[in-house]
């Protein structure tokens, strides 16, 4: 079941779905979501002199990762084929009874815009700021501007609270992230990690 308007905001209210800062309720909490905000820190990866990146190495990921940090009033330009990762303004706590669904909003899409590659939820658990995976696939740039509505959350109702919920018992490696976090792949089983 997806949550509408009256179920988030009774949610919000009760303290166990968490959006903050939730500034604005009436024009961020739509009929079945809540659209969040663009915060200002970004994540561009380098694209010279890098013959590729290892998804088993943090050092070449962090070596190829620059973050740029959105002065007050200023924009960020996404460029035709960019990818960078940016935040949410707001953090979530997602309880162990919702799954959080993060969806583009439409009025960006028609610019070109898409806010997550492969990324688009958030476990039943999870805490922290929301990382997106934003791109332009258009032909021209556009100025993104920290503060503006970005994205959506929808909430699913699971059938039953989660037994094993994201978080710190799973080793889950973003629980409590701020700003956007680069790839952690390192960390799983497949790349000799515990995860």
């Amino acid at each position: 079941m997806i949550l509408s308007d009256a179920d988030i905001l009774r949610r919000l209210e009760r303290g166990d779905l968490v959006v903050e800062p939730l500034d604005d309720i009436d024009l961020q909490v739509q009929p079945a979501s809540v659209d969040l905000r663009l915060g200002r820190e970004f994540l561009e990866f380098q694209r010279t002199n890098i013959p590729c990146i290892h998804p088993n190495s943090e050092a070449e990921v962090n070596e190829y990762v620059h973050e740029t940090v959105v002065e007050e009033g200023g924009e960020f330009i996404l460029h035709p084929g960019d990818f960078v990762l940016g935040t949410t303004h707001e953090r979530v706590e997602i309880p162990d009874d919702l799954i959080a669904h993060v969806e583009g909003r439409s009025s960006l899409g028609r610019l070109a815009v898409v806010v997550h590659a492969t990324a688009g939820l958030c476990d039943p658990g999870y805490r922290g700021q929301i990382t997106l995976e934003l791109s332009n696939l258009g032909n021209a740039p556009v100025a993104l501007t920290p503060g503006m509505r970005i994205s959506q959350l929808t909430f699913t109702e699971l059938t039953s609270p989660a037994d094993r919920p994201y978080g710190s018992e799973r080793g889950s490696k973003y629980q409590d992230q701020q700003g956007p976090q680069a790839s952690r792949i390192e960390g799983d089983r497949e790349f000799g990690g515990d995860q």
